[in-house]
């Protein structure tokens, strides 16, 4: 049977008919899609809290976040936003890290890590602190009695943890404690020891400061027994010494005639 070509009007009423249905079908198809995403058996219907809580627990946990989870959770358990709940655990103080992930049929497991303080930022009590990172956040320790205090600007701060460890280290060699550790404005550096002496550190890199304290630590008990005293400050500025307040007594060790290599 020879083909014939079918008139114009009917190949578009074809084409547009096709299109139709492929449109209701899609709707129906997303229709379903979203009935089934909003059933309440994808409700989501617990949030398990797991690893470093330390300084946080469910109670506290569930205080904090009870608002903002209701609204964040009011998406079923196949659509709720994972980036949005870690936030809000990140939010959290201590809290360094969260990490969310979905259980199924309707459970959220959360793994928390959190920041392990080891100084103050600032003065004590100040309500920052600076994680073993180098990290400074936000939160109030139940103890931070022992806690040293940092200071300096606070993209510093892992420069200054990590000095602080190194001189503490260099000190305690004589049973000093470090309790304090300064940079300022002008990069000059200055400590405080646990028997309130200052050290004045000066300018330069961490390992001219940690040079400049080892001077100073390998030669004090000579100075010690000719100047016995309580050590008040010491000056370690000078390039070929160091300058040495005990009570009663002011002294330069080695060329007291040089003057220190940086100001105050």
């Amino acid at each position: 049977m020879p083909h014939t070509d079918l008139p114009l009007d009917v190949r578009l009423m074809t084409v547009v008919t096709r299109g139709l249905v492929l449109v209701f079908a899609v709707l129906c198809l997303g229709s379903v899609g979203t009935w089934i995403v909003r059933h309440p058996a994808w409700t989501v219907r617990a949030v398990t809290v797991q690893g470093d809580v330390s300084h946080q627990n469910a109670v506290g946990l569930r205080a904090q976040l009870a608002a903002p989870m209701r609204s964040t959770l009011r998406d079923s358990f196949l659509t709720v936003d994972l980036q949005q709940v870690r936030q809000l655990f990140e939010a959290v103080p201590w809290v360094r890290h969260a990490r969310v992930q979905r259980e199924f049929p309707d459970r959220l497991r959360v793994t928390l890590e959190e920041h392990q303080a080891v100084a103050w930022w600032g003065e004590a009590g100040s309500g920052q602190l600076v994680s073993q990172l180098g990290e400074v956040f936000d939160a109030s320790p139940d103890d931070g009695d022992g806690l040293p205090e940092l200071a300096g600007p606070v993209e510093q701060a892992p420069q200054v943890w990590r000095l602080y460890q190194a001189l503490s280290a260099e000190l305690g060699r004589l049973e000093m404690g470090l309790v304090r550790l300064e940079l300022n404005e002008r990069g000059n550096w200055r400590a405080e020891l646990d028997n309130g002496a200052r050290l004045e550190l000066g300018r330069g890199t961490p390992e001219d400061l940690i040079d400049r304290t080892r001077r100073f630590t390998s030669t004090l008990g000579q100075l010690t027994q000719r100047y016995p005293g309580s050590l008040q400050s010491v000056d370690l500025r000078y390039p070929n010494g160091y300058a040495l307040r005990v009570q009663g007594v002011t002294t330069v060790s080695e060329d007291d005639s040089k003057k220190p290599t940086s100001t105050r």
